[in-house]
């Protein structure tokens, strides 16, 4: 197996690959999708973990920390060790009201609002892949175009010209995520759940037994969108 710097491979990299941010969620989606997971890293406290999916196929579920440039590094490295197909499963918050707590959505484009998308001049708008778009869409989530910001606090000023350029739901890692993907020659797409809703002068935020639920679901809807 190839080297890489911030991963320490102790099992083998499926070819597919789920990637929450939270390495919570890679245990829990681990434990709820993959027969026998093995712990594939854990240096860095980005936990990760290989197992059989329900289709026999090995699937790796590999956490990628808080943000675009944790993700990148990841994504980079899972590449370079031989993925090839990444879905990212995250949270968002939701510009508009058209959107409830615990919805899902495919983030189909990503506006670089992220320093480090502009870092490696992916663009203002950055693509899914089309066929992974389409099969998360199969899977129940709805399509909309997400922004990836470096703030979790502190960005309501960029509220406006987000909404204005197409952005319904604001999240911190699918632009860079998608943007590497292509990059290294890899499918990536971008699956979200809704946790927070922005619109309006409060923030209201899913409950905590709703969040842990919430990530679980991701990835049941993720894996399905691959196994379709």
């Amino acid at each position: 197996m190839p080297e890489a710097i911030h991963l320490r491979p102790t099992a083998p990299l499926a070819e597919r690959v789920l990637l929450p941010g939270d390495p919570h969620r890679a245990l829990a989606v681990a434990q709820a999708i993959l027969h026998e997971p093995r712990m594939f890293n854990h240096t860095r406290g980005l936990w990760g973990y290989t197992g059989r999916a329900r289709d026999g196929e090995p699937l790796t579920v590999q956490a990628t920390g808080m943000g675009a440039p944790s993700a990148a590094i990841v994504v980079r490295e899972l590449i370079d060790l031989g993925a090839r197909t990444l879905v990212r499963i995250g949270t968002c918050g939701a510009l508009d009201d058209g959107l409830e707590l615990g919805a899902l959505v495919s983030a189909e484009h990503a506006l670089a609002a992220d320093g480090t998308s502009r870092a490696l001049e992916a663009g203002e708008r950055v693509p899914a892949d089309p066929e992974l778009a389409a099969a998360l869409r199969g899977a129940g989530a709805e399509p909309v175009t997400a922004v990836t910001t470096d703030l979790f606090y502190d960005g309501g000023a960029h509220v406006e010209k987000w909404l204005a350029a197409g952005a319904r739901v604001v999240e911190m890692e699918a632009s860079a995520v998608m943007a590497v993907a292509a990059a290294g020659g890899a499918r990536a797409a971008v699956l979200l759940g809704v946790t927070d809703l922005l619109a309006g002068d409060t923030r209201e935020r899913i409950a905590g037994e709703g969040y842990e639920q919430l990530g679980v679901r991701l990835g049941e809807a993720a894996w399905a969108a691959l196994a379709a």
